[in-house]
């Protein structure tokens, strides 16, 4: 994991969409540094969604987010769409751990 990255925000957003987005990363940050309950991050993504709706700027924003962090927003929400309740823990090698 890298330290002090910047997370990927479009400054077009309002406050309230940023808050939204950021959010979102914090959720998966959690999902690998300590762990996240599942129900807490699919809400988490839904409201993100709403903010960016478009397949490609999730697939833009995810990317760039992964690149800084090494966390990945799609795999983390693949799995967490699969598990459906619980407690995530994603493991440092983009695995999950139950």
């Amino acid at each position: 994991m890298k330290q002090n990255y910047e997370y990927p925000l479009n400054f077009e957003w309002s406050k309230e969409e940023m808050v939204q987005v950021i959010s979102m990363w914090n959720e998966v940050e959690k999902a690998y540094e300590t762990g996240v309950q599942v129900s807490s991050l699919l809400e988490t993504y839904d409201a993100f969604k709403k903010v960016v709706p478009s397949i490609g700027e999730e697939k833009k924003l995810g990317r760039q987010f992964e690149e800084c962090s090494n966390y990945s927003l799609y795999k983390t929400i693949k799995v967490a769409k699969e598990k459906q309740k619980g407690l995530l823990k994603m493991g440092s090698d983009n695995k999950c751990k139950f």
